[in-house]
């Protein structure tokens, strides 16, 4: 940017003395039309739509929620929300101390500490199969398991529901082998068993599909210069791919841990978080406090569950990351 610089002469009463260079306006038009200002202009027109959008229905409805979470706010109040008292953090002490809660806490926690593994494992095990062992069909095999991915939840849900019946399919098959079925939707630790295999059966796709970019993405070279140092195909595994793999680890578990955290489709479409609320995750119990008028306490629960996530997201970068 260059800068037009002039000396100014002949004021009244100080001719002839020097005056400092005064910056014309020229330069700030220069600058307006300049080729950086430009992209930046184009810039952010490009995303001012995107911004909107995201201060109407997120940025926004965020930070009221969060300022309703410390009011006593409930939905006979919704169309005056202003005249309400604030309460400061009662709502999130009243929240913590809910048997209800706690309990729909445990279960979150339970689903988690279940499903995340086993959609990992699973998830990694069809990925190696498909990039070693597949080498027919590959394509067809990938599509067939990515498919509960994208299948609607509802009617996944209804499948569910008539294949786990006490006379369904499931069981059928099970008494075939002389064992009496179990009553998934009647029985506590069933239901959640069936949440369970519902919830990984959904997300085994998305984990096959990241494990195996990952996979695809290890340098043969690697593979073949340990092949001529002797290295068996375990020694490979645990020295190679594993330490190659753990950024895609990394992804992998926070994504699944974020998801099944905030776990809701398949515990409200399948069970309704019974029975006896032994599958009622923390989202349940926030919706349905909503549906209560408890406003202020749903909001408070939903707060409760963000920090929730963001702690063990920041636990899993630091434990996960890798280490150089």
């Amino acid at each position: 940017m260059s800068l037009t610089l002039t000396r100014t002469t002949g004021g009244a009463g100080q001719a002839g003395s020097p005056r400092p260079p005064v910056v014309r306006a020229t330069s700030r038009r220069r600058s307006w039309h300049s080729a950086g200002a430009v992209q930046s202009r184009t810039g952010w027109l490009f995303v001012a739509p995107f911004l909107i959008l995201f201060a109407l229905f997120t940025a926004i409805p965020v930070a009221t929620s969060f300022a309703m979470s410390f009011t006593d706010i409930r939905s006979r109040e919704i169309r005056n929300p202003l005249a309400v008292d604030f309460v400061g953090f009662d709502n999130f002490i009243d929240v913590l101390s809910d048997p209800t809660f706690q309990r729909a806490l445990l279960t979150t926690l339970v689903f988690v500490a279940l499903c995340v593994p086993l959609s990992l494992v699973i998830g990694f095990v069809l990925a190696l199969a498909l990039d070693t062992g597949i080498r027919r069909l590959r394509s067809t095999f990938r599509a067939v398991i990515y498919v509960p991915v994208i299948a609607n939840i509802v009617a996944a849900a209804v499948i569910w529901q008539y294949a786990f019946t006490p006379s369904g399919p499931v069981n059928t098959a099970i008494e075939s082998l002389g064992v009496a079925g179990p009553n998934w939707f009647g029985d506590p630790a069933w239901a959640v068993a069936n949440v369970v295999i519902l919830s990984v059966w959904r997300n085994i796709g998305t984990c096959m599909v990241l494990f195996l970019a990952g996979l695809q993405a290890v340098p043969n070279e690697l593979y073949e210069a340990s092949s001529l140092d002797g290295a068996g195909g375990l020694r490979s595994a645990w020295s190679i791919t594993l330490p190659l793999l753990r950024p895609t680890t990394l992804l992998v578990s926070v994504l699944m841990t974020v998801a099944f955290l905030n776990i809701f489709e398949e515990p409200y479409l399948l069970t309704g978080g019974g029975p006896l609320g032994s599958t009622r995750s923390i989202a349940l119990w926030v919706y349905e406090q909503f549906g209560f008028g408890n406003v202020a306490g749903s909001m408070a629960g939903s707060f409760i569950l963000l920090l929730l996530v963001g702690i063990v997201a920041l636990v899993q970068f630091r434990v996960l990351r890798p280490k150089h």
